[in-house]
């Protein structure tokens, strides 16, 4: 497919990526990575299909880190508290249990991070938007793109949507 067309102050996840796929986490601007943890992820075969194999990942406020830094302790056993959020609610389409095993469905959304997605995607993918956080989608407000092949050409379906902050 052609590289994916960018919307302002949005992230995109895709519903489905094949095997071996490595994605990467971004800290947004004002937070910063736990030291020593590692921003990637891959999906692998496993008995049950395919999944996402994660490492422990968080990314830190830096103005709690900074204040807090002098006070940290360096052999600390206690665990980070860490906060998941589910993607943004997506329509399951009737994918063949064949197909299912070879590909991980989307990844889990870190709270204060956004993935750096790779922009090989195939035919058939669908694309999901969602506003980053602070900003708002305005109608109309579809949300979704899918890489088509339409009269012999490979092409991104339209998104009719914009993220803003009223600022």
């Amino acid at each position: 497919c052609p590289t994916v067309p960018r919307i302002s102050f949005a992230d995109f996840t895709a519903e489905t990526y094949p095997l071996e796929t490595r994605l990467y986490y971004e800290c947004h601007r004002g937070y910063t990575r736990r030291s020593g943890q590692y921003l990637g992820i891959r999906c692998e075969s496993t008995q049950q299909g395919a999944e996402w194999s994660y490492k422990k990942f968080e990314c830190i406020d830096e103005k709690i880190l900074l204040s807090t830094a002098p006070r940290m302790e360096l052999n600390s056993t206690r665990e980070p508290e860490r906060k998941t959020q589910s993607p943004a609610p997506q329509k399951q389409k009737n994918v063949s249990k064949s197909v299912q095993k070879g590909y991980c469905g989307p990844p889990k959304t870190m709270p204060h991070a956004s993935l750096k997605l790779s922009e090989q995607f195939y035919v058939g993918q669908v694309l999901h938007f969602k506003c980053q956080s602070g900003y708002d989608k305005q109608p109309p407000t579809s949300g979704t793109r899918t890489c088509e092949e339409v009269d012999g050409e490979i092409i991104w379906t339209p998104l009719d949507m914009r993220c803003t902050n009223d600022s």
